[in-house]
């Protein structure tokens, strides 16, 4: 009973390590989101817009317009985070 107890509780540890090193990953695309677009942007608008890559990298240009200043990589960059997490087929994020 007591090993049991000990791989149930090792095995919990495990997978809340796992989470947590799934969430601190590296992610250059939220990193540059983050330090780039909400500065005037929430959260909200990444989370009910859902658009595709395309749609995503059309807003950024928008943006540019609008006195945004990003390079073709970075531009890049931002779309495909975008359209992964937050496109119309992503899965919405747990709220805590």
């Amino acid at each position: 009973m007591i090993v049991r107890s000990a791989l149930l509780g090792v095995a919990g540890g495990l997978m809340l390590a796992a989470a947590a090193a799934a969430q601190t990953a590296p992610n250059p695309g939220r990193d540059m989101v983050m330090s780039k677009c909400f500065q005037c942007h929430t959260d909200a608008m990444f989370r009910d817009h859902r658009q595709d890559r395309r749609g995503w990298e059309a807003t950024i240009y928008r943006m540019i317009g609008r006195g945004g200043l990003w390079t073709p990589d970075e531009i890049k960059v931002m779309a495909d985070y975008l359209g992964t997490d937050f496109g119309p087929d992503a899965k919405p994020a747990a709220k805590h």
